[in-house]
């Protein structure tokens, strides 16, 4: 029941991500122009993300990417097993699962692009935000934030 709980919200997370990120750069061709949403709450504007959230350590190279690429499945992995190796909660495991997932889906854009492809730009109240992020981050960022939230063991 725990395993099919976590691979259902990762699978989930993982195709959210692949399916928003085909329809808005594939579909809609935002590449071609930022694409007004909910202006100026939300922006589609394309990017190409070579580093990690916010563009933090960009890298042009094959072993930046390959690097990423390792840190990423090997954070899943740990997730994992951390997971499968614990009593976690119901909400836990739906939080360790968003992580994956969102980890996987930006580990097939390196994988087949060579970068992350990034559409979603936020802006609010006169802060005109120039980074652009995918749902993948979203799901990561949520299930990491999940994942200390809800853990009920105190440390010792």
């Amino acid at each position: 029941m725990r395993a099919r709980l976590l691979l259902w919200a990762a699978l989930t997370a993982f195709l959210i991500d692949q399916i928003s990120k085909y329809l808005v750069v594939h579909v809609m061709r935002v590449a071609e122009g930022p694409i007004s949403v909910l202006p100026p709450f939300l922006v589609f504007r394309y990017g190409e993300n070579r580093g990690i959230n916010f563009g933090l350590f960009q890298g042009n190279g094959d072993a930046a990417r390959w690097a990423l690429i390792g840190v990423s499945l090997v954070i899943s992995v740990g997730v994992l097993i951390w997971l499968m190796r614990s009593a976690p909660s119901k909400l836990l495991l739906v939080c360790g699962g968003l992580l994956i997932g969102g980890a996987l889906g930006n580990v097939v854009d390196r994988v087949l692009y060579g970068y992350v492809l990034d559409f979603l730009n936020m802006s609010c109240c006169g802060f005109d935000n120039p980074y652009v992020f995918n749902m993948a981050d979203v799901f990561i960022f949520a299930g990491a934030f999940g994942l200390v939230l809800f853990d009920r063991k105190k440390p010792s």
